[in-house]
């Protein structure tokens, strides 16, 4: 899926745009026990409820893919036969009306996840008579001839509010409120099936993982019988250690200023085409930017084994999990330098008499601590 594709159907997730009946959910305590179930019928929801439980669920459609949404492909052989896609068919075909498919669901992530203070599964089905899309962009609301029916899970983390003072009116006094369990926005959750050029592809799905250094991959083991990639956060530091392991002491900051800008530059070139397919980098096109370093074969070589070790043969980046674009810094134990991505060119290093520098170009004013400073010998104004 596509940013516009995932725009399209979250978009939908709102109480007088869905076709959702019901929200169904599962509360579940931080010892792993089923509290209670419910079916909350959405057209027995007050507003203010049907708009918090709306604004929950869709939460699993936020955040940028491949950090926090994560393309799930299952095989072939998973499609035409296995436990896992068989259930999440049942459960979209029976439109999650059937109590025992919703029972084992709830039981596979019961298993594989666990919260503090425990948390919520909220599910819910919807059926969308997708428009016709012209050529030309325009939507034809009364032209349709695909429905995309779609399951969308919210895991919602349960906590416990403090006890606090609250103005009771019949009394016209405070009194303590007491502790309450607090339902939080969703840390994971998934979309099956995808919705791949405007249309149901039961070949995949979306994860969703609030955060980008925890996305439970025993969850997504559980639910689709996959591995998913490591967070984000996780692979920025797994490539930054695996440039500095394979390359040695060809790893020059000329080296790592070259990889930086090629990828911010592949980054900008992609924004600017506007092409909706999400960007994504091989072990190859890496290979090719070091190869225009200088980097020896050797430590190409070294560098191609090492990438297939740390992120799976024929692995695909998308480069924002593994640099920062906008940030470029140099840090040593005592002395932190942030420099303007695209003028990382004022840096360089040099050793000068045995000892290791860090030279920057500073032509124009420079301040310490807010002071505007002269260079010695630096020509005073007359």
């Amino acid at each position: 899926m596509n940013d516009k594709e995932i725009g399209e159907i979250r978009r939908r997730v709102r109480r007088d745009r869905s076709n959702m009946t019901a929200i169904y959910g599962c509360y579940v305590n931080g010892q792993g026990e089923i509290v209670s179930q419910f079916t909350q019928s959405v057209g027995m929801m007050s507003e203010n409820e049907g708009e918090k439980y709306f604004g929950l669920m869709k939460r699993a459609l936020s955040g940028t893919l491949g950090k926090n949404l994560i393309d799930v492909t299952f095989t072939t052989a998973q499609v035409a036969d296995s436990p896992e896609h068989k259930l999440l068919m049942e459960l979209r075909n029976t439109r999650l009306q059937n109590d025992e498919i919703r029972e084992a669901f709830y039981q596979k992530i019961i298993e594989s996840i666990s919260f503090p203070e425990g948390y919520v599964i909220l599910l819910g089905c919807d059926s969308y008579d997708v428009p016709f899309k012209g050529k030309d962009d325009s939507i034809q609301l009364d032209n349709s001839n695909e429905t995309y029916t779609y399951l969308l899970c919210a895991i919602c983390p349960v906590k416990l509010t403090k006890s606090t003072l609250r103005y009771i009116p019949e009394e016209k006094r405070f009194q303590d409120g007491g502790a309450n369990n607090v339902m939080n926005p969703p840390e994971l959750g998934f979309l099956f099936p995808a919705f791949d050029n405007r249309a149901t592809n039961i070949y995949n799905a979306l994860y969703y993982t609030k955060s980008n250094k925890e996305n439970h991959p025993e969850l997504a083991q559980a639910l689709f019988n996959t591995q998913i990639p490591m967070p984000a956060a996780e692979q920025k530091k797994s490539f930054e250690a695996l440039l500095s392991s394979s390359l040695e002491q060809e790893c020059s900051m000329e080296v790592v200023q070259t990889v930086h800008e090629q990828l911010r530059q592949s980054m900008d070139l992609h924004k600017e085409s506007k092409v909706e397919e999400p960007l994504l980098i091989s072990k190859e096109q890496v290979k090719d930017m070091l190869q225009a370093c200088g980097v020896s074969q050797e430590h190409i070589a070294k560098f191609s084994v090492d990438f297939d070790e740390t992120f799976g043969f024929e692995a695909e980046l998308h480069p924002r999990n593994i640099i920062d674009s906008k940030h470029f810094a140099v840090n040593t134990p005592d002395v932190s330098i942030k420099v303007n991505p695209e003028r990382a060119d004022l840096l360089e290093t040099r050793t000068i008499g045995g000892v290791k520098y860090i030279l920057v170009c500073a032509d124009e004013n420079v301040e310490v601590n807010g002071v505007n400073i002269q260079f010695q010998g630096e020509p005073q104004p007359v």
